[in-house]
């Protein structure tokens, strides 16, 4: 057995060492890339010594090795053929000479493995290309001859003698190009300056670059090279001629154009910035008469020209750029003065007011004005008049030989007009005629003669209740045109009351910018609107003043939750109904009634029932609260009854309130023992009659003591004995009684309201004999008095004397 062992891994070792000594014998090709698909590449069969037979029998299949399949076997003819195209450049993106693709034939039955390596042979197939189409330089024109600039190289995507082999520069005598290889043999280009550049002459110089590689036939690609030649101050400014020749009349106004310089520089930007002036040959007087433009080179009048002084003048100028070394150009420029009409005639301004009121009267004087001509004849006659571009208020008066007024002619309005500027022209009669001016300046000074005006003249103003006190209402604005004091204004809320309540205290205005604020929260249900005035003053003497109207209106909210006052009962008790079981369908058992505070949609109630103890033996209209039965009862319906019913506003967010009824049935009608009379609690007082009590309490007391007074001490009558009251009559008020009523099936609503804002009340109740009577089951006898009265509150609450109430003695028995 351990025989067998051995021989069997003697064979295989013998097998491996075949085999290995079969793959390391290595087939070569080489091809071209980009051959065209199914292009023949070599026999397999022949070269690897193999009958083309055997390539089938034996599956021979082909395995390249890290690269794609680009080669296939042809198993019929034994031959390598292209599969696919094969790019050199994406085979081997390594920028090397030499690229292999690696594979291996394999062949089974018996297992025999053939290296092949296949060389890919560049061809030109790329072009060279740019990786900036245009490339521009900024050259200044002082640059040396000899300087190089770097530029942008190509690239070559092919190898060896296919990869770029020169650069060629377009036509140029100011420019060529300086080709250096690198140590891995790449070409590098620099531009290089060939003489000096002039921008003058060529402002910017554009080129081709050509890159050229070394295939056949070869390739190129271009690029563009954009040269912008920066300027030097190189050239000084330059007249057109050295010296000018120019005529101007005497007495030329101020501002008259004598004649307009111009010299050129052929730099640009700040080099070409002309700054004309004169040179130190220029006299003094020369200067005084004529004034140089130093951007425009304008020469104008600037003073008298008067050829009885000087008939000519001689002026030198420089034209100077603004470079950073300035360069600059001169002239001479003669002026010839022409003999004219020569005197101009002169207006002169005596006591002049440069201010006047604006209440000044009519005929007020606001200067005296003299004129003269030195000429003699008609060049000495002068005309002096007002020059009005619109319509002025003033007028020349003549009051002797060359003496004239200017007063007031009309009303003056500083709200219209508050400056004026008054010009004064003389002409004389010569030819050509010469004329002057004199502008006077008049300022208008303000008085208080405008009162304040707003812009409305009611200011309607919505609140709605429950505001925070101190929150900003509206602002209210005025209008004064007048100025500084007599314009600034001051604002008063005009005093009044308002159910005994000044409207300061209500609101209240910033004095200075007219914010008016509420001081306190208003509630809808006690007051709806507020009408009143504000003022407003301004500060001038004396204070001119106007008002507006402003009219607050109250917005409803809803704030008041509806309060149910039938049927009626103490707090947290509950209403107890009691009815036949006879009773017929339709029935009404009661009529659920309540009232809201608020208005409109927030007062307007309707019910609802929360729980009912059978939803089909009763029956709730939602909008008169009345409860009727919808079927008559059975022996199966239980003897009481649990409803509660909610009354609920329309208001956003709605309020509500609960009643809970409970309706006990019998087989007859109840037969009451007693009959007697309780009081309805309710608060009599309110504040208001709280204080009128202790008021009018006051004032008879202090009548009472005069009385006793005057009686004593003028009528010294003896006093009258005190009568004296019986204890029973003492007390006629019983406070503070509850009630809980139970109804019968006769029900009348009854509708009590005082005049009191918060006083409301609803209740059920019996007529018997003329008289208000609740019914009540047995009462403990010896009771006293009964006060049934109006309810203010759902609640308990306390009575103090008889008013508004009946009082009765309790009955003993019921009908």
């Amino acid at each position: 057995m351990a025989l067998f062992i051995a021989r069997t891994r003697l064979a295989a070792v013998l097998t491996a060492m075949a085999l290995w000594r079969c793959a390391l014998s290595i087939t070569r090709y080489s091809i071209p890339e980009e051959m065209e698909v199914g292009s023949f590449v070599a026999n397999l069969a022949t070269d690897l010594g193999l009958d083309v037979r055997s390539l089938v029998e034996r599956r021979a299949k082909l395995d390249v090795i890290h690269s794609k399949n680009y080669l296939d076997i042809n198993k019929e003819t034994g031959e390598l053929i292209i599969r696919e195209r094969i790019d050199r450049e994406s085979v081997c993106m390594t920028k090397t000479t030499s690229c292999f693709l690696k594979m291996d034939v394999i062949l089974e039955n018996p297992v025999r493995i053939f290296n092949i390596e296949l060389e890919i042979m560049d061809i030109n197939d790329n072009a060279p290309v740019f990786r900036r189409k245009t490339m521009h330089l900024d050259i200044s024109e002082a640059t040396p001859p000899g300087e190089r600039f770097s530029l942008t190289n190509a690239v070559d995507a092919d190898v060896g003698a296919n990869s770029i082999k020169t650069y060629y520069l377009s036509e140029s005598q100011d420019f060529n190009i300086d080709i250096q290889t690198g140590s891995d043999g790449s070409k590098y280009v620099d531009l290089v300056l060939n003489a000096h550049l002039n921008r003058e002459e060529q402002p910017i110089h554009r080129l081709i670059l050509t890159a050229v590689d070394g295939g056949v036939p070869a390739r190129s690609g271009t690029a563009s090279i954009v040269i912008n030649v920066l300027d030097i101050n190189d050239n000084p400014p330059v007249f057109a001629q050295p010296v000018f020749a120019v005529n101007v009349s005497e007495n030329s106004a101020a501002g008259t154009v004598v004649m307009t310089l111009k010299a050129t520089d052929l730099d640009e930007g700040t080099n070409a910035e002309l700054v004309y002036s004169y040179t130190l040959y220029t006299s003094e007087k020369t200067q005084e008469i004529f004034t140089l433009d130093p951007n425009t080179g304008e020469i104008r009048v600037k003073g008298v020209i008067d050829y009885e002084e000087s008939p000519s003048f001689e002026m030198y100028v420089q034209a100077q750029d603004r470079g950073p070394n300035p360069l600059s150009g001169h002239c001479k420029v003669m002026v010839f003065v022409t003999d004219l009409n020569d005197n101009y005639p002169e207006v002169t301004i005596k006591s002049m007011k440069s201010m006047l009121t604006e209440d000044v009267p009519v005929g007020t004087l606001i200067a005296v004005v003299t004129v003269r001509d030195r000429d003699s004849g008609a060049n000495g006659q002068v005309a002096l008049a007002l020059y009005q571009q619109q319509s002025l208020p003033f007028l020349l008066n003549k009051s002797s030989e060359d003496y004239f007024e200017l007063i007031v002619s009309k009303p003056l309005d500083r709200e219209v007009i508050g400056r004026y500027e008054i010009t004064l022209m003389v002409t004389d009669k010569g030819s050509p005629p010469l004329a002057e001016n004199e502008t006077i300046a008049l300022e208008i000074l303000d008085i208080n003669d405008n009162a304040p005006r707003f812009s409305q003249s009611v200011y309607t103003i919505h609140v709605v209740e429950n505001n925070q006190p101190g929150a900003l209402l509206t602002s209210l604005s005025a209008f004064d045109p007048d100025l500084n004091e007599n314009g600034y204004l001051v604002y008063f809320i005009m005093e009044k009351e308002i159910a005994n309540t000044s409207m300061s205290m209500l609101f209240s205005i910033n004095p200075e910018n007219g914010d008016l604020y509420a001081l306190k929260t208003f509630d809808y249900e006690r007051e709806r609107d507020y009408l009143f005035h504000i003022e407003a003053r301004d500060s001038g003497v004396p204070p001119l003043s106007s008002n507006v109207t402003v009219h607050i209106i109250i917005l409803d909210q809803n704030d008041n939750t509806p309060l149910i006052v039938s049927p009626w009962r103490a707090r947290g008790s509950m209403v107890e109904e009691v009815i036949p079981r006879s009773t017929e369908k339709g029935h009404l058992i009661a009529k659920v009634i309540a009232i809201d505070a608020d208005s409109e949609q927030n007062a307007r109630v309707t019910y609802q029932l929360l729980q009912i103890s059978d939803a089909s033996l009763f029956s709730l209209d939602q909008y008169n609260g009345e409860i009727r039965t919808t079927r008559m009862f059975s022996y199966r319906d239980p003897r009481q009854q649990r409803l509660v019913i909610v009354a609920k506003d329309n208001g956003n967010p709605a309020l509500s309130a609960t009643v809970t009824i409970k309706i006990s049935t019998v087989e007859h009608a109840m037969a009451f023992s007693e009959t007697t009379e309780l009081p309805l609690e309710y608060d009599v007082f309110s504040d208001l009659n709280l204080y009128l009590v202790i008021g009018l309490g006051a004032v008879s007391f202090l009548l009472l003591i005069t009385i006793l007074v005057i009686i004593v001490l003028k009528c010294q009558k003896p006093k009258p004995k005190a009568i004296k009251i019986p204890p029973a009559n003492r007390n006629s008020v019983i406070s503070r009684n509850s009630v809980i009523s139970q109804r019968s099936s006769t029900i009348a609503d009854s509708t009590l309201i005082s005049s009191d804002a918060y006083w409301y009340s609803l209740f059920l109740a019996e007529t018997r004999k003329g008289k208000v009577v609740v019914r009540q089951p047995i009462i403990p006898k010896g009771a006293g008095y009964f006060v049934s009265s109006i309810p203010r509150s759902i609640g308990p609450s306390e009575t103090t004397d008889s008013r508004a109430s009946t009082l009765e003695e309790p009955r003993r028995e019921l009908p």
